[in-house]
Protein backbone atom coordinates (compact mmCIF):
# COMPACT_ATOMS: atom_id res chain seq x y z
CA UNK A 1 0.00 0.00 0.00
CA UNK A 2 1.03 3.39 -1.49
CA UNK A 3 2.41 5.77 1.83
CA UNK A 4 0.05 9.12 1.73
CA UNK A 5 1.55 11.48 -0.12
CA UNK A 6 3.55 13.89 2.46
CA UNK A 7 3.06 11.84 4.98
CA UNK A 8 6.52 10.00 5.07
CA UNK A 9 8.10 13.03 4.28
CA UNK A 10 6.58 15.26 7.05
CA UNK A 11 7.34 12.35 9.50
CA UNK A 12 11.36 12.55 8.40
CA UNK A 13 11.59 16.21 8.30
CA UNK A 14 12.03 16.38 12.26
CA UNK A 15 14.20 13.55 12.17
CA UNK A 16 16.46 15.03 9.78
CA UNK A 17 17.18 18.11 11.30
CA UNK A 18 18.03 16.44 14.59
CA UNK A 19 20.74 14.64 12.31
CA UNK A 20 21.86 17.76 10.41
CA UNK A 21 22.34 19.82 13.94
CA UNK A 22 23.93 16.58 15.17
CA UNK A 23 26.50 16.42 12.89
CA UNK A 24 27.14 20.13 12.57
CA UNK A 25 27.48 20.72 16.32
CA UNK A 26 30.29 17.81 16.32
CA UNK A 27 31.65 19.08 13.19
CA UNK A 28 32.52 22.51 14.33
CA UNK A 29 33.58 21.24 18.07
CA UNK A 30 36.58 19.08 16.43
CA UNK A 31 37.28 20.30 13.21
CA UNK A 32 37.24 24.04 13.89
CA UNK A 33 37.47 23.73 17.67
CA UNK A 34 34.57 25.99 18.88
CA UNK A 35 32.28 25.67 21.79
CA UNK A 36 28.78 24.66 21.22
CA UNK A 37 25.67 24.55 23.11
CA UNK A 38 22.39 23.88 22.44
CA UNK A 39 19.19 26.11 22.46
CA UNK A 40 15.76 25.82 21.78
CA UNK A 41 13.86 23.90 19.00
CA UNK A 42 10.58 24.29 16.97
CA UNK A 43 7.71 22.30 17.90
CA UNK A 44 4.32 21.17 15.68
CA UNK A 45 2.04 22.94 17.51
CA UNK A 46 -1.52 22.91 15.81
CA UNK A 47 -0.46 22.97 12.63
CA UNK A 48 2.28 25.83 13.08
CA UNK A 49 5.66 25.61 14.35
CA UNK A 50 6.46 27.39 17.59
CA UNK A 51 9.85 27.64 19.97
CA UNK A 52 9.68 25.35 22.48
CA UNK A 53 10.38 28.19 24.68
CA UNK A 54 6.45 28.03 24.98
CA UNK A 55 6.52 32.05 24.09
CA UNK A 56 4.03 31.79 21.22
CA UNK A 57 5.51 35.72 20.63
CA UNK A 58 9.11 34.46 20.34
CA UNK A 59 10.93 36.68 18.17
CA UNK A 60 14.29 34.09 17.76
CA UNK A 61 11.55 30.92 17.69
CA UNK A 62 13.85 28.01 17.37
CA UNK A 63 17.00 29.66 17.92
CA UNK A 64 18.30 31.41 20.90
CA UNK A 65 19.46 30.07 24.51
CA UNK A 66 16.70 28.20 26.95
CA UNK A 67 18.51 28.58 30.07
CA UNK A 68 20.09 31.77 31.50
CA UNK A 69 23.57 29.93 32.71
CA UNK A 70 23.76 28.80 28.95
CA UNK A 71 27.82 29.84 28.77
CA UNK A 72 28.56 27.05 31.41
CA UNK A 73 27.29 24.73 29.27
CA UNK A 74 29.04 25.14 26.14
CA UNK A 75 31.45 22.48 25.22
CA UNK A 76 34.43 22.40 22.51
CA UNK A 77 34.09 18.91 23.07
CA UNK A 78 32.75 16.66 19.98
CA UNK A 79 31.79 13.73 22.35
CA UNK A 80 30.10 15.77 24.56
CA UNK A 81 28.61 17.88 21.57
CA UNK A 82 27.28 14.31 20.45
CA UNK A 83 26.17 13.50 23.55
CA UNK A 84 24.32 17.08 23.84
CA UNK A 85 22.33 17.02 20.62
CA UNK A 86 21.50 12.83 21.12
CA UNK A 87 19.54 14.17 24.15
CA UNK A 88 18.07 17.09 21.86
CA UNK A 89 18.08 16.40 18.60
CA UNK A 90 16.02 19.11 17.64
CA UNK A 91 17.97 21.82 19.12
CA UNK A 92 19.35 24.89 17.53
CA UNK A 93 23.37 24.84 17.24
CA UNK A 94 24.43 28.24 19.42
CA UNK A 95 28.51 29.38 19.13
CA UNK A 96 29.39 31.63 22.12
CA UNK A 97 31.23 34.42 20.77
CA UNK A 98 34.47 35.97 22.67
CA UNK A 99 35.82 32.76 22.88
CA UNK A 100 37.92 31.12 19.53
CA UNK A 101 36.01 34.01 17.75
CA UNK A 102 33.84 37.10 17.73
CA UNK A 103 31.63 38.56 15.01
CA UNK A 104 30.72 41.80 13.53
CA UNK A 105 27.32 42.04 12.24
CA UNK A 106 26.16 44.36 9.70
CA UNK A 107 22.78 43.77 7.18
CA UNK A 108 23.23 41.54 4.89
CA UNK A 109 23.70 44.13 1.69
CA UNK A 110 25.71 46.15 3.19
CA UNK A 111 27.73 42.41 3.95
CA UNK A 112 27.90 41.67 0.40
CA UNK A 113 29.16 44.87 -0.59
CA UNK A 114 31.86 44.54 1.80
CA UNK A 115 32.52 41.03 0.55
CA UNK A 116 32.88 41.81 -2.82
CA UNK A 117 35.29 44.95 -2.10
CA UNK A 118 37.71 42.40 0.27
CA UNK A 119 37.58 39.69 -2.58
CA UNK A 120 39.50 42.78 -4.20
CA UNK A 121 41.66 43.42 -2.05
CA UNK A 122 42.54 39.82 -1.71
CA UNK A 123 41.89 40.38 2.39
CA UNK A 124 41.79 37.16 4.35
CA UNK A 125 38.28 36.42 5.17
CA UNK A 126 37.04 33.74 8.04
CA UNK A 127 33.64 32.14 7.98
CA UNK A 128 30.43 34.55 7.00
CA UNK A 129 27.17 33.48 7.87
CA UNK A 130 23.78 35.06 6.77
CA UNK A 131 20.60 34.98 8.79
CA UNK A 132 16.77 34.64 7.54
CA UNK A 133 16.56 38.50 8.95
CA UNK A 134 19.00 39.65 6.69
CA UNK A 135 22.37 39.79 8.85
CA UNK A 136 25.57 38.97 8.07
CA UNK A 137 28.35 37.75 10.83
CA UNK A 138 31.91 37.65 9.71
CA UNK A 139 34.26 35.86 11.83
CA UNK A 140 37.15 37.86 13.55
CA UNK A 141 39.43 37.19 15.96
CA UNK A 142 38.52 37.23 20.10
CA UNK A 143 39.08 40.94 21.10
CA UNK A 144 37.09 42.44 17.71
CA UNK A 145 33.83 43.48 19.42
CA UNK A 146 35.04 45.58 21.63
CA UNK A 147 37.32 47.62 19.51
CA UNK A 148 34.93 47.62 16.66
CA UNK A 149 32.87 50.72 17.75
CA UNK A 150 36.08 52.81 18.63
CA UNK A 151 37.79 51.72 15.33
CA UNK A 152 34.81 52.98 13.14
CA UNK A 153 34.46 56.15 14.74
CA UNK A 154 38.29 56.81 14.11
CA UNK A 155 37.10 56.16 10.33
CA UNK A 156 34.86 58.93 10.68
CA UNK A 157 31.27 57.10 11.91
CA UNK A 158 29.36 56.30 13.83
CA UNK A 159 28.74 52.09 14.99
CA UNK A 160 25.72 52.49 15.84
CA UNK A 161 24.42 54.82 13.25
CA UNK A 162 25.75 52.39 10.05
CA UNK A 163 24.29 49.54 11.66
CA UNK A 164 27.25 47.94 12.65
CA UNK A 165 27.43 45.73 15.68
CA UNK A 166 30.35 43.55 17.49
CA UNK A 167 29.58 39.88 19.43
CA UNK A 168 31.97 39.27 22.26
CA UNK A 169 32.36 38.14 25.22
CA UNK A 170 28.85 36.82 27.09
CA UNK A 171 27.04 36.69 23.69
CA UNK A 172 26.39 33.72 21.03
CA UNK A 173 24.92 33.40 17.58
CA UNK A 174 22.91 30.68 15.53
CA UNK A 175 25.33 28.15 12.89
CA UNK A 176 23.75 26.48 9.83
CA UNK A 177 21.42 24.47 10.08
CA UNK A 178 19.83 26.22 12.66
CA UNK A 179 16.28 27.32 11.23
CA UNK A 180 14.30 30.74 12.63
CA UNK A 181 10.74 29.65 12.66
CA UNK A 182 9.09 30.17 9.51
CA UNK A 183 11.89 32.37 8.28
CA UNK A 184 14.41 29.59 7.24
CA UNK A 185 17.48 28.97 8.40
CA UNK A 186 20.59 30.42 8.90
CA UNK A 187 23.11 29.62 5.95
CA UNK A 188 26.76 30.21 5.47
CA UNK A 189 27.85 33.10 2.93
CA UNK A 190 31.46 31.68 2.93
CA UNK A 191 31.98 28.54 4.77
CA UNK A 192 34.17 26.97 7.19
CA UNK A 193 37.19 25.39 5.56
CA UNK A 194 40.96 24.66 5.95
CA UNK A 195 42.06 27.92 3.95
CA UNK A 196 40.08 29.68 6.31
CA UNK A 197 40.50 28.54 9.45
CA UNK A 198 42.84 31.30 10.51
CA UNK A 199 40.52 34.26 11.54
CA UNK A 200 41.54 37.92 10.51
CA UNK A 201 42.21 40.88 13.13
CA UNK A 202 39.08 43.35 13.32
CA UNK A 203 41.38 46.11 12.24
CA UNK A 204 41.68 43.90 8.87
CA UNK A 205 37.76 44.09 7.70
CA UNK A 206 36.43 47.05 9.52
CA UNK A 207 37.42 49.61 6.82
CA UNK A 208 35.61 48.11 3.80
CA UNK A 209 32.35 46.44 6.47
CA UNK A 210 31.80 50.36 7.84
CA UNK A 211 32.16 52.01 4.21
CA UNK A 212 29.55 49.31 3.00
CA UNK A 213 27.63 50.10 6.39
CA UNK A 214 27.80 53.77 6.01
CA UNK A 215 26.87 53.84 1.87
CA UNK A 216 23.83 51.26 2.84
CA UNK A 217 22.67 53.96 5.15
CA UNK A 218 23.05 56.37 3.51
CA UNK A 219 21.01 54.51 0.26
CA UNK A 220 18.25 54.18 3.02
CA UNK A 221 18.45 57.56 4.04
CA UNK A 222 17.30 58.63 0.37
CA UNK A 223 14.81 55.84 -0.28
CA UNK A 224 12.73 57.67 2.61
CA UNK A 225 10.29 60.05 1.56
Amino acid sequence: MEDPIGVTEAAQVPQQRGEQSLDAAVRYAEERHWDVFPGTWLEAVGGDERCSCGDAGCALPGAHADRPDWAGGATGSGAAARRMWSRRPRASVLLPTGRTFDALEVPESAGFLALARMERMALTLGPVTRTPDRRMLFFVLPGAAAKSSELVRRLGWDAGAIDLTGRGEGHYIAAPPTRVGARGAVQWARKPTHANRWLPEVDELISPLAYACAREAADARTRVP
